[in-house]
């Protein structure tokens, strides 16, 4: 079962592991501390902007978040304008006009983000045969996604003595079985923060798996808020009853 829960998550990545790197077994995730965490967590819109900024210049080359549209990007703290300005960018498919041809126009807020690839045969020609997977509910596929993302962006390494990758294929401690057909797309300086803050690969890697967490999961907060509310009436309900219990049967034994 646990080879064959390995087989669907590389299947899922679309990344083409081999059978004998099936067998190997990933480095556990080293926990990291995140602002969202916990009962009482947020997210820290500052590193959603940046990590939203690391995948539309790094990661969108290759991968979809077909699911999120540029709207949705006012939650991070963008005003309507700058998510009109950002959507403008991009240029999506068009109504059919007159003559039956599909034209192209700039995408507008309430479009989807725009795919890298028109199709899974385009995809896979430009990335070796490896689909690229969208990463929409990405964060979601691993329990504690966000540590796994983390720690698969940061994992590249020379592969151990005696350890041979096959062309095409990087060694990735973190990954399942370790062979995998990413590059290590991100390194020091990979982008320039708009913030000018300092963009090593440890904080462009919490950054973007902020972002992916924000989009697998954006009413995060609003679940978290409703949560703490529900606790405290039924903290308060459960006193109540019991001062009514108390009333009751006070009478009872005098």
């Amino acid at each position: 079962m646990r080879a064959f829960k390995t087989l669907i998550l590389a299947a899922a990545l679309g990344l083409g592991l081999t059978g004998s790197a099936l067998a190997a077994e990933s480095a556990v995730p080293p926990e990291q501390e995140w602002h969202h965490s916990g009962i009482f967590g947020t997210f820290d819109k500052a590193a959603l902007q940046r990590g939203f900024q690391v995948y539309k210049e790094v990661c969108s080359t290759c991968h979809a978040m077909s699911l999120v549209s540029y709207r949705n990007l006012q939650a991070l703290g963008f005003s309507e304008d700058e998510v009109k300005a950002i959507a403008a960018q991009y240029q999506v498919p068009a109504a059919p006009n007159d003559a039956g041809e599909i034209v192209e126009r700039p995408a507008i807020p309430a479009d989807h983000f725009k795919s890298p690839f028109p199709n899974e045969q385009a995809a896979r020609a430009a990335n070796g045969g490896a689909y690229p997977p969208d990463l929409s509910l990405m964060a979601k596929a691993r329990e504690h996604g966000e540590d796994y993302l983390y720690a698969l962006l940061t994992g590249f390494e020379e592969p151990p003595e005696g350890v041979t990758v096959p062309d095409g294929m990087y060694y990735n401690k973190y990954f399942p079985g370790h062979l995998i057909g990413m590059p290590p797309i991100l390194q020091d300086d990979s982008v320039t923060y708009a913030d000018n803050t300092p963009a090593t690969l440890a904080q462009s890697a919490h950054d973007v798996s902020t972002f992916l967490v924000w989009a697998a999961e954006p009413h995060l907060e609003t679940r978290k808020q409703t949560g703490v509310k529900v606790i405290l009436f039924l903290l308060v309900f459960a006193g109540m009853m019991y001062a009514v219990k108390r009333k009751v049967w006070a009478d009872a034994h005098p």
